[in-house]
């Protein structure tokens, strides 16, 4: 423990904070000169040493974002697969090291980094790189096949075959078509995993022919996913060696390809987005797919527990993206041209018994809502029975389970709510005793009751200055001195925090003429 790491511990047990965690994406970790190609991952030497880096400032924790596959044009991680982990997050010179691919690929790929990627991703060179690098650590298998690899493979591929096929099948018929995008495949292949009963047979003999005229894309795929499970593996590691937790993110959203893949639990003809908020006024049209309500009881829950399982194997923790969607998610027709005008005239899915065509979803009767606010208003739902919340929990309750039977308590699970909290929402968050997150850069100074000021957070709460949505501290202070606001926020905060009046001007004075150091405190 260095003298630092004590010193902030120390701060933080006298303020009664229990957990202090940096949250980071892996594209937008430091790089190392020697492995460094335009975009960060864990397990790159840039990422090792920014754990190191975490520990010894006295963090308990590293929150990391969604760790799935992306493509070329959508480079979101809150996009990202939701079973198979990116390959644009390996290691290379781990690689290197294993003998999977030599070291001066290492260092002609590092060399050859865009200009500019030292302070924003090369998402399409990393791309580029992951595919090199793939293509020669395979074929260095194919020639060796070391009998430890083998068998290391195998039994990942039995272990993780419930999703691992399905992502491996996707490679195959990405590579029957040319085509990366599966709504431009012929219907047959479209379709190959929509519950169809009259074609089951049909669809079964396509997926076998396809795996056995793709065999080496799909052994390849599953190759790919060894690898990166083994390398966050490590990464988990060394986290626990520097006494760091590691934390997952559960987006809410699945990707287009899990959509190819897992079709049959969609509602069809339905998307998930965000309403108007106070974090973005005109909504989100995020065009997520839906769960379909009526296969909750069943194959539903199958799939949230092998998703959630996962995931909480992989982490000591998880924070659950937009856990709303899980609860009452906000949705809209899918087939309007315009879906900015689509998500702005959505509709929460089970609080809506005046929505004809989501009445039969609804778990709230009509005199149980506020009919004067919009349908997005917080208090739109005004009450409801332990047994409606139960009807609404379903899904989260899943979430909480699977984390117990890990040896997860509820606190280990933290739900990104944010200026908007439906009353369904608050109501499942207390049922398992689950706090919301307080930015305080987003803070209205001038409102005492304002959700994200620090004062009115519960030990369950998480305070963060910002978020990934946020713009950076630095910017948020150089906008208070650029705007002339810096002295009045100084003085506001010295007028909260110093109660000696003469000590109180000398503190104002003294941070207004320093904004970096304003916005920090």
């Amino acid at each position: 423990m260095t003298g630092e790491r004590d010193l902030v511990r120390a701060a933080l047990d006298a303020l009664g904070i229990r957990r202090l965690a940096l949250a980071v994406h892996d594209a937008a970790l430091p790089g190392d000169p020697s492995d460094d190609v335009g975009r960060g991952a864990p397990p790159s030497s840039g990422g090792l040493a920014f754990l190191r880096f975490a520990a010894r400032l006295g963090f308990h924790a590293v929150q990391l974002g969604p760790q799935g596959e992306t493509t070329e044009h959508d480079q979101s991680p809150y996009d990202a697969t939701i079973f198979s982990r990116s390959t644009l997050s390996l290691g290379l010179a781990r690689l290197a090291g294993s003998g999977l691919i030599s070291d001066r690929t290492v260092k002609d790929l590092a060399a050859r980094r865009p200009p500019g990627s030292e302070a924003r991703a090369a998402h399409r060179y990393a791309h580029a790189v992951a595919r090199k690098v793939l293509d020669e650590a395979y074929a260095t298998f194919e020639a060796r096949r070391p009998r430890e690899q083998v068998e290391s493979l195998a039994e990942f591929t039995v272990r993780h075959r419930d999703w691992l096929d399905r992502d491996a099948l996707y490679a195959a018929a990405a590579a029957e078509h040319g085509d990366p995008d599966w709504l431009h495949w012929p219907e047959e292949d479209r379709r190959l995993w929509e519950d169809l009963p009259r074609i089951e047979a049909a669809q079964r003999a396509r997926r076998v022919r396809l795996a056995g005229k793709h065999a080496r894309v799909m052994e390849r795929y599953r190759f790919g996913q060894w690898l990166a499970h083994g390398h966050h593996g490590a990464f988990r590691h060394e986290a626990r060696q520097q006494g760091l937790l590691l934390y997952g993110d559960l987006q809410v959203g699945v990707s287009h390809q899990d959509v190819w893949s897992w079709g049959s639990l969609f509602l069809s003809g339905w998307r998930m987005g965000a309403p108007p908020s106070r974090t973005n006024p005109e909504g989100q049209p995020w065009s997520y797919a839906v769960l379909d309500p009526a296969r909750y009881r069943g194959p539903v829950l199958d799939f949230l527990r092998r998703r959630a399982g996962k995931v909480l194997e992989e982490f000591d923790g998880l924070r659950l993206d937009h856990p709303h969607g899980l609860i009452d998610p906000w949705v809209y027709r899918a087939a309007q041209p315009d879906r900015l005008l689509a998500v702005q005239g959505g509709a929460r899915l089970f609080s809506s018994p005046d929505v004809p065509d989501l009445a039969a979803y609804a778990v709230v009767r009509l005199e149980q809502l506020d009919r004067a606010s919009p349908r997005h208003a917080d208090g739109r739902v005004r009450e409801l029975s332990d047994e409606q919340v139960a009807r609404y929990a379903i899904l989260f309750d899943v979430l909480v389970d699977e984390a117990r039977a890990r040896g997860r308590a509820a606190g280990d699970l933290f739900s990104e709510v944010l200026s908007t909290q439906p009353y369904p929402v608050e109501r499942v968050m207390a049922r398992h005793g689950l706090g919301r997150f307080r930015v305080t850069q987003k803070v209205a100074l001038e409102d005492p009751a304002d959700v994200y000021r620090s004062e009115n957070a519960l030990p369950a709460d998480w305070i963060m200055a910002g978020t990934h949505d946020t713009e950076p501290i630095w910017r948020v202070a150089e906008r208070w001195s650029e705007s002339g606001r810096a002295p009045a926020h100084a003085a506001y905060l010295a007028q909260r925090l110093i109660p000696d009046e003469r000590a109180r001007a000398r503190w104002a004075q003294s941070f207004a003429s320093d904004p970096a150091r304003l916005a920090l405190a």
